[in-house]
């Protein structure tokens, strides 16, 4: 099978693309295969699935400029392979990625699956453009909505590592907001779960089914470094440093993979413990 994947050089794309590769010609491309419908259309000549993670990263302050890079990165590009897609026979199975901040904030006794409804502000509207632009791919267009990835190749978790290393963890603001989360390792074998699915299709959230509050996270943390958990970060400092970006570090979502889970996908780590025992 030939595969292309968009983004193929970030966190996700690279984990996939490394796995895909063993068993697949894996192609992977960055954004300058969108200056044109005319290079997209020669990029995807032949594929036989497009991975679409294409995205700037949302996890830096938040400007005007750097929100219409986020949005163009992966709404834009999106709405692009779409029109690459329709010129194309056969057309190939189609991944697009998106994030679980499409749901409304919620407290972790109360999760959403996929059939939840869509959120409001920045994130929540980010997601449902980049979803509605991959929806007109195809009807069967897989829809993945990804957790917080943790993995040791960078990410959240690595953001979180080396201050918990010296002794510097503690609460994000409350520490109560919910927190969904996936192993890499998972978030790799469900992809090639449904990759080898047929009859998937539609919305899937990638994310372990024990969503924690961020103070559980961290304890779970601290005490796999056998560190102490004491030092806060409060919300007036997030705010400080990321402006209204800040709210990725304090929204609570929280999600389970409903959909996963019934189709008969089995998680390596679906709680944090065991996910933090690996990845220390």
């Amino acid at each position: 099978m030939k595969i292309v994947i968009f983004g193929g050089s970030g966190l996700i794309g690279g984990a996939l693309a490394k796995n895909l590769s063993a068993t697949h010609e894996v192609q992977c491309l960055n954004r300058s295969a969108f200056k044109s419908i005319d290079t997209l259309s020669l990029s995807l000549k032949d594929s036989d699935l497009v991975i679409q993670l294409s995205g700037s990263t949302i996890a830096k302050r938040w400007t005007k400029s750097h929100l219409k890079e986020v949005w163009q990165s992966r709404v834009d590009t999106t709405q692009m392979l779409s029109k690459a897609i329709s010129m194309m026979t056969p057309k190939p199975r189609v991944m697009c990625a998106s994030g679980v901040s499409f749901y409304p904030e919620s407290d972790c006794s109360n999760p959403h699956t996929e059939s939840g409804v869509r959120g409001e502000g920045y994130l929540a509207e980010l997601s449902v453009a980049w979803e509605s632009a991959a929806k007109t791919i195809s009807e069967d267009t897989i829809i993945l909505r990804f957790g917080v990835v943790l993995s040791r190749s960078g990410g959240a978790f690595m953001k979180l590592y080396w201050p918990y290393f010296f002794g510097l963890g503690g609460p994000i603001a409350s520490g109560d907001q919910c927190f969904s989360w996936i192993h890499i390792k998972d978030l790799v074998r469900a992809v090639n779960f449904i990759l080898n699915n047929p009859q998937a299709k539609g919305v899937y959230n990638i994310t372990a089914p024990e969503p924690i509050p961020q103070k559980v996270l961290g304890k779970a943390l601290a005490s796999a470094l056998k560190r102490p958990f004491l030092v806060p970060l409060w919300e007036w400092q997030l705010k400080l440093l990321f402006g209204s970006g800040s709210q990725i570090l304090t929204e609570s979502i929280s999600v389970i993979p409903k959909k996963i889970l019934e189709e008969g996908f089995i998680f390596d780590y679906p709680d944090i413990k065991s996910a933090m025992d690996d990845l220390t």
